[in-house]
């Protein structure tokens, strides 16, 4: 990120620029192509997002000036949004819903590994290469991917081919139904309103390890990027709880659908987000303080996110099956743009609150917002009964009275 400030002579926030268009790019992305593939397929709408995610990666190690860099990154940040959104959308298409768990959890454990990774070779690329070669590399791995080959076979077609709509009415669904979903919907809304506070924290430790690492413990950027190993484990250690959840998940189901049984995970989360952040704030503060103590405050943080975002996203799809990447645009264009203001303002947030007042108000907002998910957990199912879009349960009525599991808490 100080490579091209001082390259180009701009200023750090300018520079900044080049995350935040990018995840902006993420939010718009998914308006039109979350609802594009549920029209025409995944596969079409996979091959050209990916497509041009690679040429428009070309110009950002090229760049002569710092307008290339932040508007080439834009566009990249659209292209690539399509699988981020999509693939909520492909679970919900291959996967029935009692086996989703687990590729869910696959799914959401990549899009915070990812940005993990990221720091972390690209700490050691800028510092010993050069900024440059950081999209130089990036450019390389997304040139590698192969497209897949098609069978050829005309007679596979789906239901959506065989009643294909016009295209005015397929590009007016695509543009507006996710905005419909994220301003009528309370379970997009809320779950949207959560899931962006915890993306946001994830561009956040971006900047804030640099402060606790390089500012205040004096460590270089490329040592730096290999602390985002702790939230790494913790995102792994979450992972192996994926098994035990899936079998408090069938046995809550066992007489059919019932999407809140998704929010278990959530619910326990919702405790630990305050709790890691809590200790990051006062542990990352300080350069008496140990550096373990940063990164077991950062694991517990990677644990709750996973936590959080698996069983949030599932609860999403699952109660919306028939319209998930719809309703994965809507999030995913909340969360974005929100995440991608964290860049323009984290570093002066922490300057000048202090490291451990910055900390301690995202500790008392994830505490704040912690029972959402046991709010969807009393009444989701009442309020999935009044929404048009959401999956109704299909679970067998018990005893005399007919009544529900949900209904009965």
């Amino acid at each position: 990120m100080t490579g091209p400030t001082k390259e180009f002579g701009t200023t750090q926030e300018i520079t900044n620029l080049t995350v935040t268009c990018f995840v902006i790019g993420f939010g718009i992305g998914p308006l039109f192509l979350a609802p594009l593939s549920e029209v025409l397929g995944r596969t079409v709408i996979y091959s050209i997002s990916l497509f041009l995610f690679f040429i428009f990666t070309l110009p950002a190690p090229l760049s002569k000036n710092i307008a290339t860099l932040v508007v080439t990154r834009q566009i990249a940040g659209i292209a690539a949004s399509a699988p981020v959104c999509n693939v909520g959308g492909s679970i919900a298409d291959v996967w029935e819903v009692k086996d989703r768990g687990a590729p869910m959890a696959l799914f959401s454990g990549t899009l915070f590994i990812g940005p993990c990774l990221g720091p972390m070779i690209g700490g050691w690329i800028g510092e010993r290469a050069g900024w440059r070669w950081i999209y130089w590399v990036l450019f390389m791995f997304v040139g590698a991917e192969k497209l897949r080959k098609e069978t050829g076979d005309d007679t596979y077609q789906t239901l959506e081919e065989l009643e294909r709509l016009p295209f005015s009415e397929v590009l007016k669904i695509a543009l507006i139904r996710p905005l419909v979903m994220l301003f009528t919907e309370p379970i997009v809304i809320f779950m949207s309103i959560y899931l962006s506070f915890v993306y946001s924290l994830l561009y956040l430790m971006f900047f804030a390890f640099p402060i606790a690492f390089v500012e205040i413990r004096g460590w270089g950027e490329g040592i730096t990027g290999i602390a985002f190993v702790s939230i790494m484990l913790g995102i792994f250690l979450a992972g192996f709880l994926v098994p035990f959840n899936e079998k408090v998940y069938a046995k809550a189901t066992q007489n059919g659908q019932y999407p809140e049984a998704r929010l278990y995970p959530m619910m326990w989360g919702a405790f630990l987000m305050p709790a890691a952040l809590f200790m990051f704030a006062f542990t990352g503060a300080y350069a008496h303080v140990h550096w373990i103590g940063v990164c077991i405050s950062s694991g517990v943080f990677g644990f709750a996110m996973i936590m959080l975002y698996v069983s949030a996203n599932s609860y999403i799809i699952d109660s919306y099956s028939s319209f998930a990447a719809t309703a994965m645009a809507a999030k995913t264009l909340l969360r974005s743009e929100i995440g991608a203001m964290v860049p323009l303002f984290v570093n002066q947030m922490f300057h000048h609150m202090g490291f451990q007042y910055a900390g301690l108000l995202l500790a008392l907002i994830a505490t704040a917002i912690a029972p959402i998910p046991f709010v969807f957990y009393r009444y989701g199912e009442m309020i999935r009964l009044k929404s048009k879009r959401a999956s109704k349960d299909k679970r067998v009525r018990d005893g005399a009275g007919g009544m529900s599991r949900a209904e009965k808490v």
